[in-house]
């Protein structure tokens, strides 16, 4: 059984992210804690109580960080994607669920030590949560079994900017942190993620078979899916569900280790950057890096199978 804290910012693709990890039976979803990114964190806190109620999760949803660590602040929100209220404007009623009182990255910690070596931190937004539950707290990095981010372009440009991906673009210090930290991480970047994609027509035949649960996830994705489909994509790309499939079906990926750093500053803010272990370099600033994983190659069509049986599994 996998226990698992689920830091997002939903956002269409988080929502789906959500649903994998909340119906998956070797998948204990301990906590939910929110940050800004596809919307503001008022915004997709709202969203994941809103899905809290709408699929009857148990987990504490925790309001998380409305700013990064450092740089700037979001300039424009990426409505044209996620809609104005994260989740395709379909106009969800207000939440009856009440956010957790404790900040996020305080629910982190106490997750962690309540379950030492124990907890996956599933990480598909901006890190800025876990680099302040980091620093509130370094001792936790001894106490997870691992960090999974959805994050990161390593062979491959940007989704943001030619070099870097969304999530570590808008906050590029968190995300070095967290990668600087001892506990071990994989990254599952847009080296494979994009390979991953659900067609209008899947998902409609989907909630045609699950029910209401899955027709809720039709409803929300429909402009996601255009979106995609604008950018001649089959249908949308499940990013953040590929984080979760790692999780629960590992040898579905290909990895690579290496020590990672994020550029923090300039043109290239946000760029991974890996040192591959069985290269040697003059010294520098990768040398203090721990040996951390990312995610070079994946079985798109099996992890596709997973996905797709998981939302036909527990409904009906």
């Amino acid at each position: 059984m996998h226990k698992v804290i689920f830091d997002t910012d939903p956002g269409v693709d988080d929502a789906l992210a959500l649903y994998y990890l909340h119906r998956h039976p070797q998948v204990d979803l301990l906590a939910i804690t929110t940050v800004f990114g596809n919307a503001p964190v008022e915004t997709t806190t709202r969203n994941a109580l809103f899905l809290k109620d709408s699929w009857g999760i148990a987990a504490p949803v925790a309001m998380g960080a409305a700013h990064p660590l450092s740089g700037p602040d979001e300039a424009h929100w990426p409505t044209h994607i996620h809609g104005r209220d994260g989740l395709g404007n379909i106009d969800a009623p207000e939440p009856a669920a009440q956010p957790d009182a404790r900040p996020a990255h305080q629910l982190i910690v106490d997750t962690i030590r309540a379950h030492p070596g124990e907890v996956t931190l599933v990480a598909v937004g901006r890190m800025t949560n876990l680099a302040r539950a980091l620093r509130t707290a370094p001792d936790i990095a001894t106490q997870v079994k691992q960090v999974v981010v959805m994050g990161g372009a390593f062979a491959v440009p940007g989704n943001v900017t030619p070099a870097a991906e969304a999530n570590l673009h808008g906050d590029a210090l968190a995300a070095d942190e967290v990668f600087g930290a001892s506990w071990p991480v994989v990254a599952v970047g847009l080296d494979v993620t994009r390979q991953v994609e659900m067609t209008h027509a899947e998902l409609t035949d989907l909630a045609r078979q699950a029910g209401p649960e899955v027709a809720l996830l039709r409803d929300l994705s429909q402009d996601y899916i255009a979106f995609y489909e604008a950018l001649n994509h089959r249908g949308m790309v499940v990013h953040d569900c590929c984080a979760c499939v790692l999780v629960t079906d590992p040898d579905l990926f290909t990895r690579r280790t290496a020590r990672i750093r994020v550029l923090t500053e300039g043109i290239g803010r946000g760029a991974t950057v890996a040192a591959p272990l069985d290269m040697r370099f003059p010294p520098g600033d990768w040398d203090s890096a721990p040996a951390q994983d990312y995610c070079t190659a994946l079985r798109a069509e099996a992890v596709h199978e997973r996905i797709t049986r998981l939302l036909l599994a527990r409904e009906g």
